[in-house]
């Protein structure tokens, strides 16, 4: 039978040590979650909500009965804290930590297996005992490229998020290089937040924040002010910047399938337009936004006669064409490809999207491909110079390909030669070898032979 004092600390019973030098981590102080610092960390910054925190714990019972380990499969873990992902101690004990820090975390049941427990493992109504180590954490990523990374100060209300469209009222205060050079309150439609000079990165956290949340949004030049900066606030190009931002307020915009298709259509104007504008002052991404709204509105509906079904068509069209174009200058060419497809569905012999298609298959060195869309332009229309321009280019690559495919199996061609060449003299001397092995041999059997068949000396 074991109880609770079997579990030792420094020599002593953990209950004892976590009574006497143990930290209440709990919110709501009820010594749901104690915690004793083993080893310091290396500084004073701990995990805010939602970053990614990598850590090795051993898990055991009051008993002493180890019942997890990471160190034991030699490999840590690593989770989103605060997001409820992991038990609920972990959510808290994790946010107290400093990177580096070591410590020990007596868990009530509520806060770790609950009454239920874990079979096999974890009795019922079962008080556990964490050691961790906090190896790392970082911010959350919000893109794939890493170019926004997001830190949560303050968590939000509910579940709701701002949608595209939605008006929001937020707080921001901007840094660059430690220097505060903007602290406002401003209201703007998300996917329009450049018309009150707010950068894209902001304005692309926006559907993933809660009203009354307070974040941190760390963001790469390409979500920021980009290669020309801002002057009004002495920004230089290719600036990494920092924004707090409070989301005070929000309203939700219409989602697709609560607006009619007249709505849509009035709608899909309004939006065009702004497309156009951004596209035209060279925001591209911004303007990427705009036209996407137009294929979530259309795509999927038909319209009750032809005047709807053209408009429908025009403007599915013209999204996806514009797309392209967006898609050519950011150099996201496998965008560009997809969008031009959508096009040719809808009309195989559109010029624009034919070329754009040509123009990215180009790009990526899809030369065949790319010259088979240019002779398509032409004969849609052979007065087309641009096409037969880059039809040319396309024959002169397709030829360097050819001549660096040539020189390039000539080499190996060359190599296999001198490999095979070396196997053989080396084969050859191996035989040779042989030979002369064997005729020593020879040799000295028959003169072994001679001195045994002469005279016996007397």
């Amino acid at each position: 039978m074991t109880t609770d004092q079997d579990l030792k600390m420094d020599g002593q019973p953990a209950t004892s040590v976590f009574a006497t030098k143990g930290t209440d981590v709990t919110p709501k102080k009820d010594k749901g979650v104690i915690k004793v610092v083993k080893r310091q960390g290396l500084d004073g910054e701990r995990p805010m909500i939602g970053d990614r925190v990598t850590v090795h714990y051993t898990g055991k019972l009051l008993s002493g009965k180890k019942f997890d380990c990471s160190r034991e499969r030699k490999e840590p873990f690593s989770f989103n804290v605060g997001k409820g992902q992991v038990l609920k101690a972990w959510d808290i004990g994790v946010m107290s930590m400093q990177r580096g820090e070591v410590c020990t975390l007596l868990c009530k049941p509520e806060y770790a297996y609950g009454s239920a427990g874990n079979p096999d493992k974890i009795p019922p109504s079962s008080s556990v005992v964490f050691e961790m180590e906090l190896l790392k954490f970082e911010g959350e990523a919000l893109t794939g490229d890493s170019g926004i990374i997001r830190r949560i100060k303050v968590k939000g209300d509910g579940y709701m998020n701002p949608n595209d469209g939605a008006s929001v009222e937020v707080h921001l205060e901007g840094k660059c290089d430690g220097r505060r050079f903007d602290c406002r309150d401003v209201s703007f439609i998300v996917g329009e937040a450049e018309d009150k000079g707010v950068p894209l990165g902001v304005d692309r956290a926006m559907d993933k924040m809660q009203k009354g949340e307070c974040c941190l949004l760390y963001l790469k030049p390409k979500y920021g002010f980009g290669s020309e900066g801002k002057p009004e606030f002495k920004i230089g190009p290719y600036k990494d910047i920092a924004y707090e931002v409070t989301l005070k307020s929000f309203q939700r915009a219409k989602e697709s399938w609560e607006m009619d298709l007249p709505e849509k259509l009035e709608s899909a104007a309004v939006v065009k337009q702004k497309g156009n504008q951004y596209f035209k002052a060279g925001l591209h991404h911004q303007a990427v936004a705009q036209y996407q709204r137009i294929v979530l509105w259309l795509e999927m509906e038909c319209g009750t006669g032809i005047e709807q079904q053209k408009r429908i068509q025009s403007y599915m069209l013209t999204a996806h064409l514009n797309l392209a174009l967006c898609f050519l200058r950011t150099k996201e060419y496998t965008q560009v490809v997809e969008n031009c497809n959508k096009v040719i569905e809808l009309d195989e012999h559109n010029e624009k999207a034919l070329y754009r298609r040509g123009e990215a298959r180009l790009l990526r060195n899809e030369f065949s491909l790319a010259m088979e869309d240019f002779q398509h332009v032409l004969q849609v229309n052979p007065s087309n110079r641009a096409a037969r321009a880059q039809i040319s280019i396309c024959q002169s690559k397709i030829k360097e390909h050819h001549e660096q495919d040539k020189k390039t199996y000539a080499n190996m061609f060359q190599k296999f030669a001198e490999r095979d060449a070396k196997q053989v003299r080396k084969t050859k001397r191996r035989r040779d070898e042989c030979v002369r092995n064997g005729m020593n041999g020879e040799v000295g059997i028959k003169r072994r032979r001679r001195s045994q068949d002469g005279p016996s000396a007397k």
